[in-house]
């Protein structure tokens, strides 16, 4: 079996995910916020030019902003390219905003991007609250995907007749 080039992602339209995320934090409450962006970055998105490793979004003014998301700059732009890890302005409905500031409000949530995405011609980015997980978890969470993939093999031998 030949092995699969390029990122993992988890469905087919994604631009980028931030599978680390799911490790790192407890998530719950997923929104999905317009992001405000120069053409530049738009171009370079559909080339899969994102990374959402180290991304978080925070609030200022009563605005969502997403933070160290990293856009690589667009090969073809010349002199009218971005810089590549500005702050980049969220679009959300004023409700969307009140309820996020009031969860964040609560000690140790942070507001994660799990993945960016086109819908209809625009880039998405679907915001999670999470809260971090201590050493202890992160173990769990090995140990739980280590037993899942011994299972899957030993399911897989016995189908096989081994």
């Amino acid at each position: 079996m030949a092995k699969q080039k390029g990122k993992k992602k988890v469905d087919p339209g994604d631009v980028a995910t931030n599978r680390e995320a799911r490790f790192r934090y407890h998530l719950s409450d997923e929104v999905e916020a317009g992001i405000a962006l120069v053409g530049s970055e738009v171009k370079s998105m559909r080339e899969g030019g994102v990374q959402l490793k180290d991304a978080f979004a925070s609030v200022e003014n009563g605005e969502i902003w997403l933070r160290n998301m990293h856009v690589a700059p667009y090969k073809h732009a010349g002199n009218e390219n971005h810089e590549p890890e500005r702050p980049r302005k969220l679009l959300l409905h004023r409700r969307e905003i009140d309820r996020i500031v009031g969860k964040l409000a609560e000690k140790g949530y942070s507001l994660i991007p799990t993945r960016i995405y086109f819908k209809g011609g625009r880039a998405k980015v679907e915001l999670a609250l999470g809260r971090g997980k201590d050493i202890g978890d992160k173990r769990q969470t090995i140990k739980e995907r280590e037993s899942k993939r011994e299972m899957d093999r030993a399911t897989a031998d016995y189908r096989r007749g081994r």
